[in-house]
């Protein structure tokens, strides 16, 4: 079995909980990023991509969850995120509508 299909993964209790930003700068904390970017401009689809795979990835608490992913943001990106699959069975379990997303 793959480390990624046994390791724990958080998932938030209400998409509505996740008030992240959207746009600018953010840097991640090295828990969440060790690589040599740690920084994102959120204005860059791309890299708002990248730190919210980081990010749904690497969590280990909810508290960043919130902190640095949008809901509705979230949404709008989810099946363009390059995410190990466990992770994205765990959040369409928990949030169907994300599932639907098309």
């Amino acid at each position: 079995m793959l480390y990624s299909e046994r390791r724990p993964y958080v998932v938030a209790d209400s998409l509505d909980e996740l008030v992240g930003p959207t746009v600018g700068l953010v840097e991640l904390p090295l828990r969440l990023d060790w690589s040599e970017q740690g920084t994102y401009n959120l204005d860059e689809p791309r890299e708002l991509n990248l730190m919210y795979e980081r990010v749904l990835r690497e969590a280990m608490d909810v508290q960043d969850l919130r902190r640095y992913l949008n809901g509705p943001m979230l949404r709008a990106v989810w099946r363009q995120l390059f995410l190990p699959q466990r992770v994205r069975d765990l959040w369409e379990q928990g949030f169907p509508e994300l599932a639907d997303v098309s």
